[in-house]
Formats: structure tokens, sequence, C-alpha cells
């Protein structure tokens, strides 16, 4: 059972692997030209495991200490994994043990991949989920240890690698849209972003973005579902 979840959740985070080896790496790169080591690289790849906010937090690593800066953008940064966490509450009841695992690794791809990929009936969804997260957390926190051994070895830097991110995240939603050739949720959320994008511009769109994107899906949740159903 166990091992049938691991083949379907290996055969799911490939697209992830492929794109956190770069990211990770750029990362571990970075890092290493700010003079931290690979231990200080895999104790923050670890516990924090949220690439947009790592990145981030570089310059705050280097400046002035300031714990309510950090706070807020850290709030600002990963506020988005509140909309993920609600929509996850039908998928992990009943799952207790492997839970608060579950509930840490929820990351941007990881979700993705949970809510647009059907393991199958044959496959035990909670040990899938597991491995899924598992395993996206393995990538990623190796890859930025890699990527710092390199950078100690090599000393070079690597420029524009960050786009990697949103080259991964246009596969994932072309893999949906082609498993589910339903458009109405993606379109929801294209036309939510551009609006807000629009009105906040681009350092403050997301979490009003996200919180639009949300209240419309619920609003139309009915004629969605009725459609879908066709």
């Amino acid at each position: 059972m166990k091992r049938k979840a691991l083949k379907a959740a290996f055969s799911s985070t490939i697209p992830v692997f492929a794109g956190f080896l770069f990211l990770g790496a750029s990362y571990g790169f970075l890092m290493n030209s700010k003079g931290f080591g690979t231990g200080w690289v895999l104790l923050i790849s670890a516990t924090v495991f949220a690439g947009s906010l790592q990145f981030a937090a570089l310059e705050l690593l280097v400046s002035t200490f300031n714990p309510l800066y950090a706070l807020v953008l850290a709030l600002i940064i990963n506020a988005r994994h509140l909309f993920y966490g609600f929509s996850m509450l039908k998928e992990y009841r009943g799952i207790k043990k492997i839970k608060p695992f579950l509930i840490f690794g929820l990351v941007d791809e990881t979700f993705s991949i949970i809510a647009s990929k059907d393991p199958g009936e044959e496959i035990d969804k909670p040990w899938y989920y597991f491995f899924v997260t598992l395993l996206n957390y393995i990538y990623w926190v190796g890859s930025c240890v890699i990527g710092s051994l390199l950078g100690s070895i090599w000393g070079a830097e690597l420029e524009g690698v960050e786009f990697v991110l949103t080259a991964l995240f246009i596969v994932l939603l072309l893999n949906q849209l082609t498993e589910q050739k339903k458009y109405s949720s993606a379109l929801t959320g294209f036309i939510c972003t551009v609006i807000c994008l629009g009105l906040f511009g681009r350092d403050m769109f997301l979490l009003p973005a996200m919180l639009l994107i949300v209240s419309s899906l619920l609003l139309f949740k009915r004629p969605i579902e009725r459609k879908w159903q066709q």
C-alpha cells in the first residue's frame, strides 16, 4: 500500500524536482555569497521551508535586526497558505499521526499536485499526500544544500534562475488543464489576479487577489459545480 503510494507520489512530483533542483541550488549559491555556510542553509531550508520567504529573507539576515518587519514580511509573503489550508480541510480530515507534517509541508507545489491529481482508487490517499509532501521537502532541502556546497567550491552566482519557479507553476497549470479540461477556476484566478495587479501594484496584489479568488469561487460555487457535472 505504501509502496504504491510512494510510486504514485514520485511520478507526480517529478516536475517539482526539476524546478526545485535549480531554484534551491540558486538559493544555496546566494546564501553562500552572503557568507552563510552549508549548515545555515540546511537549518533555514529545513525549518522555514518556504522558497519565496527564504529568498526575501536574505537581506534581513545581513541587515539590522528588525523582528517586527520580519514578521510582517513573512505574513504578507505566506498569507496565501491560509487559503491552501482551508482548501485542504476536507482532504486531510480523519488523518491523525501524519497530519502535523502535512500541514507543515503544504507549500505551493504540494498543494498544486494534491488539488489537481487524483492518484486513483487503488492508492491510499493519506499516504499519497504524505509522500508527495515528503518528497517535495527532500527535493527542496537537498537542492539548497547542493547549491551551497557547489557555491563554496565554485564561487559563482546564478542570475535569473528564479524564473524556474514561474516556469514550474506554468507546467503544473497546463497539466491540470490538460487532465481535467475544466477552465472555470483557472479563468477566475487569472481575471482576479489581473484586476488586483492593476489596483494594488505588483508588491501588494497577492493577498487581495487571493481574497478575491476565494470569494468569487465561493459565490459561484454552485454554477461551477453544475457546469463540471455536465
